[in-house]
């Protein structure tokens, strides 16, 4: 599930005998992907090595051979992970026709990725406590990337007359807006649930026309 690749292949019916740097990316992405469903179930607080590595299917002492200490995982743990939905959320925009159908689409796209991966938003909500080194690589890196798209936006005239200051507001103010939402409407008492149209189309509103009308000139 992580942004470390899988390593295992078949040549027939008969498995390629794995490298050593190969089993060693192996396990460590199992470690990742354990990790992230032990978080999503308990909490980084019980994530505890035990758990991890159970899940994994690897011994505690294999851990130590990746990671120097639980806190380093878990401080890997949220910028991995946000890695992967920003590579999830690429595929979903390439037959985007223009700048503001790629906002609505990367929108979208990230909500799917909530619903596939739902252990994210725990992931994200409690990392600011505990692995607050992992919470702010995070932001920097999705904060960092978004920036850059608007810039890239705004040469040639797609984007508003921003300045480079005022488009990292507007993307900390983007994200935001998909923090809250999913709080509010993609889990449900019984988990992820579909997100309703009208969040996307007030979303849509939103970004394509602003939230308040410009007053008409007298007379």
């Amino acid at each position: 599930m992580m942004a470390i690749s899988k390593t295992r292949a078949e040549a027939g019916k008969r498995p390629v005998k794995l490298t050593r740097s190969e089993k060693n990316d192996d396990v460590k992405r199992r470690l990742f992907e354990a990790a992230a469903k032990m978080v999503g179930r308990y909490g980084y607080a019980e994530a505890s090595v035990a758990r991890i590595t159970e899940a994994a299917g690897v011994a505690q002492g294999t851990f130590y051979n990746h990671f120097e200490n639980r806190q380093e995982l878990l401080d890997q743990l949220l910028p991995a992970i946000g890695q992967q939905m920003v590579a999830f959320i690429r595929t979903r925009i390439d037959d985007a026709s223009s700048e503001v159908e790629k906002e609505f689409t990367r929108f979208r796209a990230f909500f799917d990725f909530v619903k596939e991966t739902p252990e994210f938003l725990r992931i994200l909500n409690e990392a600011e406590v505990f692995a607050p080194t992992g919470y702010q690589h995070h932001l920097d890196n999705i904060s960092t990337a978004y920036v850059r798209l608007l810039k890239r936006a705004r040469a040639p005239g797609h984007v508003g007359d921003y300045s480079d200051e005022e488009l990292e507001v507007i993307v900390h103010v983007l994200m935001g807006a998909r923090g809250y939402l999913s709080r509010r409407y993609a889990y449900g008492e019984d988990g992820p649930q579909a997100v309703p149209e009208h969040v996307f189309s007030a979303y849509e509103k939103l970004i394509s026309g602003g939230l308040f009308k410009k007053a008409k000139p007298p007379g």
